[in-house]
């Protein structure tokens, strides 16, 4: 079994190495599989039910999440972007629209500016890596992880990412937190570890440790992948 010092020093070179994976994909390829995961989680679940989701602006060639969040404020649903304001805790989200002034937070990555505080009942989460258990690799801040467990209720978390960010374990320690389902342009999987509420008080439940995202509409769930 790893030390915790293994295996931070395992993820900050697991992170590297994905990051400069992803960054050296053709752009054309990189757009095209960015345009496949969103189609698989447009497939997966109606978004806009949710009365506020929280997005991400795309980094180091992440799936960029503009278009979609562009599309949701269109519809009537609220979108926060993470801001970070106080180091090593919870993040906060601040409401943005298309029309949003924005400033530059952490790593340079825009934030908006003096919109007011929203609170997602769904996450849309990058991942630079992901597990079969859902548990997902980050930049290494912990910012999500830490958000999560400050908030009640937990709001609904899906992962977003690239095929290529597959791993067999992220070898979880305790204060990681896993994802609720993860989309790639291979598609879309459920994890069971928990009920999310949504919007509503609702609880969509899980009926398996793997199933497909779409069970949360309703519709028929086909078979498990």
């Amino acid at each position: 079994m790893r030390t915790t010092a293994e295996v931070m020093a395992w993820r900050r070179e697991t992170r590297a190495r994905l990051i400069e994976a992803r960054l050296a994909m053709p752009v054309a390829e990189r757009v095209g599989r960015a345009a496949e995961a969103l189609r698989s989680l447009d497939a997966a679940t109606d978004l806009s039910r949710f009365t506020v989701v929280g997005l991400y602006w795309p980094f180091r060639g992440e799936i960029d999440v503009k278009p979609l969040a562009r599309d949701l404020v269109a519809r009537g649903t609220r979108v926060g972007l993470p801001v970070v304001v106080t180091p090593k805790a919870p993040v906060e989200f601040r409401e943005w629209t298309p029309d949003a002034a924005m400033t530059r937070g952490v790593w340079n990555i825009p934030i908006p500016d003096g919109t007011p505080l929203v609170h997602p009942a769904c996450l849309i989460v990058p991942l630079v890596g992901f597990d079969g258990l859902g548990f997902r690799l980050g930049y290494g801040g912990g910012y999500y992880d830490r958000t999560l467990a400050a908030s009640r209720p937990r709001p609904w978390t899906i992962g977003l990412g690239f095929d290529l960010g597959r791993l067999a374990t992220i070898h979880p320690l305790d204060h990681d937190i896993p994802m609720d389902g993860i989309v790639t342009e291979g598609g879309s999987v459920r994890h069971h570890h928990r009920g999310a509420e949504v919007d509503g008080g609702a609880d969509p439940g899980f009926a398996s440790p793997a199933c497909l995202l779409g069970e949360l509409g309703g519709e028929d769930p086909g078979p498990w992948r």
